[in-house]
């Protein structure tokens, strides 16, 4: 069994989640990150989880100042990779280096057995996550899958098409720095979310809304058009042979083609 303890300032300890009494915990903890209420489905329900422990899968459960904090989950994928699910950690927790602990035990936790990487998908509007999943972790963006997991009803997700980033995670990928490539690349959608002809220039940039997720709350048109253009920007760059070299830290993707070096 893997466990990581991170640095004691941080007060994080990972560990690996059996039994059915654990998996429960961890269960609402991923309803709560969620905000699934009664009505809605589960993030990932208590029977699959507890399948996944007991067949080989990965749950994963972070413990911060000794409380449950965040919780994640996988399956082994072919090509010897590790699929992360889903992963979660509670408010209070967020910014305390909790998932970026989760995410070193799931790459440790993978190479202990052999695997060559992790993957997972995310929502490419979500600026947090697309910075710390290709800067702060090194993953890279393999492809844009449209409305990926179809109609969502677990409370976060509720009445939004279901777009998502595939990213890979190699064993020995480290953080970058792509800051420097910002004012050569040619935007393809402008800041209102409105998509903008580049040609075919060979770096493109394309930007996010400051925080989608209010958006959702606040103006449910103006995120339904957000998800749009970006699937039109970036999807079609992605299809056209351009590739995410990084996401800055002000909100927009970078991207290549293979021969613009």
């Amino acid at each position: 069994m893997v466990e990581l303890l991170t640095s004691a300032s941080a007060g994080v300890r990972i560990v690996t989640l059996h039994g059915t009494p654990d998996l429960a915990r961890a269960a609402r903890l991923l309803r709560r990150v969620w905000q699934a209420g009664p009505g809605d489905d589960p993030p990932l329900a208590l029977d699959v989880m507890c399948a996944l422990a007991h067949t080989g899968g990965y749950i994963g459960g972070a413990y911060l100042d000794g409380e449950l904090a965040g919780v994640a989950a996988g399956f082994l994928a072919e090509g010897a990779g590790l699929h992360s699910h889903v992963a979660g950690v509670v408010p209070e927790a967020q910014g305390r280096g909790v998932g970026k602990a989760l995410k070193a035990h799931q790459r440790a936790w993978a190479a202990e057995r052999g695997l060559t990487g992790v993957s997972w998908t995310f929502d490419p509007l979500v600026r947090r996550n697309a910075y710390f999943n290709l800067n702060r972790l090194g993953a890279t963006a393999d492809a844009y899958l449209p409305d990926f997991y179809g109609p969502m009803s677990d409370g976060i997700n509720d009445g939004d098409v279901s777009d998502r980033l595939f990213v890979t995670w190699p064993i020995d990928a480290g953080p970058i720095d792509v800051e420097d490539g910002f004012a050569a690349a040619v935007p393809i959608l402008d800041e209102t979310g409105a998509v903008r002809d580049a040609g075919s220039a060979p770096r493109l940039r394309c930007p996010t809304p400051p925080d989608v997720e209010r958006l959702r709350r606040d103006d449910p048109a103006a995120a339904r058009r957000w998800r749009a253009a970006l699937g039109t920007a970036l999807g079609g760059a992605l299809a056209d042979g351009y590739r995410i070299t990084g996401f800055t830290k002000s909100g927009w993707y970078l991207l290549e083609r293979d021969d613009a070096r």
